[in-house]
């Protein structure tokens, strides 16, 4: 379906390329991916290295294999309820932009803002960089990489930076990002088709090793008797089932950045939630069986002893076919975060490209590019700054520390779908009302209160992070002129 106004096309046609003489911010985007895709980007955002680690410290908080089943499960039920609120506030529009279009739609700019100022500075430019990172470490698990400037290695800015430490890993990342970026700027169709091609390789890859495990034997292994030892079920079960949904949800996240590509999906309001629940139900039985295998290959206590810094998915394959097996798990990894990586460079400068089409972002970030139609300008900002924070190897300290805030925005769009409900905006087409955002608010106000019990000075730091924001809220709304007719905070 092409988009462009005729006006546009006509000054695209009449002008040669690179002709600064076009507004670049007024060239719409390309509706070009389809319900394929759509559920493959929800699935590869899913499916990147939590799956095959974290059932080590959920085997340590529980030690018992169906509560650990039960975890998964009920962070997977749990995720799909969120997602029918989303489903719910996507008929709300068929612009780009996600929760920031959602919140802003809701309650006016304010909260968007904020939580889009929390993405670009932390949120998404974190979870790129974060990616890169292990992307890059399971590269150097198979080929080790050069160590540059290793004297180096001890200068810190503050204690808190350290731009040396493991340089041939973030170099590698660094390159990775710019490489994929490229990729993205070329063509929405580009990402996702090679979004495509990673996401099912992946999913093959986990089908495979799940039949592997589900289909072991212990009779000719070495570590029969270490595999058959009785597990002691965790006696506080309640607090330990949260601490083990906690490691899933980790393992969930990521379903929702379709939402910020709307713009570019082929009839959105339809199937950016087919889309979504589509992705979700995927990952949840390849999740539940994939543990279901390794717990099948080893026992619960050995993989309670695997290490934070271990991968039990590694351990699994290296006693099912030796060295071998751990090298094409550490491929498969390699594939998972690849694509992971791919589909959130996608995804996130899309919502700042929104974001600077309402005027509340700088304005070259709505830059379109004349002859691709995507928005170049936002993928290569969003590019520059997660380079930055791979660099600076904040990334992990800073999401951890906002975890409370980005769960803050995630109930307050709860409320949004029943205040958009009650005032009769919208009607027909929600899934499973009122329980769909009642159980995420509530989920979202355990996750808040629970961390702001675990980490309350963390809380407080992320906190203040997001609201660095506000001042710069206030500046671009004096800016703003034209959109008195939106809600506003």
């Amino acid at each position: 379906m092409k988009t462009v106004s005729p006006n546009v096309s006509a000054i695209q046609n009449k002008m040669p390329e690179g002709n600064n003489g076009l507004d670049e911010s007024k060239i719409p985007l390309k509706r070009s991916l389809g319900l394929t895709t759509g559920i493959l980007l929800v699935a590869g955002s899913l499916i990147g290295s939590g799956v095959f680690k974290k059932i080590a410290p959920m085997s340590a908080a529980l030690m018992d294999k169906n509560y650990i089943l039960l975890a998964w499960l009920l962070a997977g039920i749990i995720s799909i309820f969120s997602a029918f609120s989303i489903c719910g506030l996507a008929s709300l529009t068929s612009e780009s932009g996600g929760i920031y279009e959602y919140l802003r739609l809701s309650f006016g700019n304010f909260f968007s803002f904020l939580y889009g100022w929390g993405s670009f500075l932390i949120m998404g430019s974190g979870a790129i960089a974060a990616v890169a990172f292990i992307f890059s470490e399971s590269v150097n698990y198979i080929i080790p990489l050069p160590v540059f400037f290793g004297s180096w290695q001890h200068i810190s800015i503050g204690h808190f930076v350290f731009p040396f430490e493991s340089s041939g890993i973030k170099l590698l990342a660094v390159l990775t990002i710019g490489g994929l970026t490229w990729l993205n700027i070329l063509g929405a169709k580009k990402g996702g088709n090679l979004n495509n091609i990673l996401t099912t390789l992946k999913i093959a890859g986990i089908v495979f090793l799940i039949v592997m495990g589900l289909s072991f034997t212990h009779s000719s292994s070495p570590i029969e008797t270490i595999a058959k030892q009785q597990s002691h079920p965790n006696t506080n079960i309640f607090s330990a089932m949260i601490a083990a949904m906690l490691s899933a949800f980790w393992a969930y996240s990521g379903w929702f950045g379709i939402s910020f590509i709307t713009g570019e999906i082929k009839n959105p309001k339809k199937n950016v939630p087919i889309s979504i629940i589509a992705g979700i139900g995927i990952s949840i039985v390849l999740y539940l069986l994939l543990n279901d295998a390794f717990m099948n290959v080893m026992s619960l206590d050995a993989l309670a002893n695997i290490g934070e810094n271990n991968i039990a998915a590694l351990e699994v394959a290296r006693i099912i076919s030796g060295n071998p097996g751990a090298t094409g798990i550490a491929i498969l990894i390699i594939i998972s975060t690849f694509g992971t990586l791919n589909a959130i460079i996608m995804v996130y400068p899309r919502m700042y490209y929104r974001m600077s089409q309402e005027k509340f972002f700088p304005k070259t970030f709505s830059f379109v590019h004349p002859r691709f139609n995507t928005p170049y300008m936002a993928l290569i900002y969003s590019m520059a700054w997660s380079c930055l924070m791979v660099i600076s190897g904040t990334f992990d300290v800073l999401t951890d520390m906002i975890i409370f805030t980005a769960t803050f925005f995630f109930g307050l769009l709860g409320v949004a779908l029943i205040k958009i409900k009650r005032n009769g905006t919208i009607t027909t087409g929600l899934i499973a009302y009122p329980l769909s955002p009642i159980v995420l608010i509530l989920s979202s106000l355990a996750l808040i209160i629970n961390t702001i019990i675990t980490e309350p000075v963390q809380s407080v730091v992320g906190l203040l992070l997001i609201l660095t924001g506000v001042p710069f809220y206030f500046f671009y709304r004096r800016k703003t002129t034209d959109d008195t007719s939106m809600p506003r905070f």
